[in-house]
């Protein structure tokens, strides 16, 4: 990812969470998430604390991967793997997944919280080989959410 991607990338991430969220989290909550998450202060940060891929279809970003760095022991956090809908299901978040595992220097485990009503998400990660850790309560902006923690070996 590039700077000049940030605007793209907030885009993605806006669209992608109103629809998959839609019915699940409050309107209001995600708007409070997406502003805090998703601006451009925070944007710079991840871009310097973490690593970001993008897929461009012709000159115009579609979806984007945010991996946490390799810690010690081989383990990764992704935070996100975001693709506009009309994009999902042609193989971009598969590209994403496995260019993190290719370009992340020792990676052993990917860890990734998933929200239980996320069916799309969860099918997703059961389908390349993540396995269920934990479930957990988590207090999103005072909204509780039924939380999903997976993990893939490596």
């Amino acid at each position: 990812m590039r700077a000049e991607d940030i605007k793209q990338v907030q885009d993605i991430a806006h669209k992608t969470w109103n629809s998959t969220y839609e019915g699940i989290i409050p309107l209001d909550v995600q708007e409070n998430f997406l502003r805090s998450a998703y601006n451009d202060e925070r944007m710079e940060q991840r871009m310097e604390s973490s690593v970001i891929f993008v897929v461009d279809i012709s000159g115009k970003v579609v979806g984007f991967a945010n991996f946490s760095q390799v810690n010690k022991d081989g383990i990764v956090g992704l935070a996100a793997i975001y693709i506009y809908p009309e994009f999902q299901g042609k193989g971009i978040g598969s590209a994403l997944l496995q260019k993190g595992i290719k370009a992340l220097d020792g990676v052993k485990e990917i860890f990734v919280d998933v929200e239980k009503d996320n069916l799309s998400g969860l099918k997703f990660y059961e389908a390349k080989a993540f396995e269920v850790v934990r479930e957990f309560d988590d207090d999103f902006d005072g909204h509780i959410l039924k939380t999903i923690e997976m993990v893939l070996k490596v």
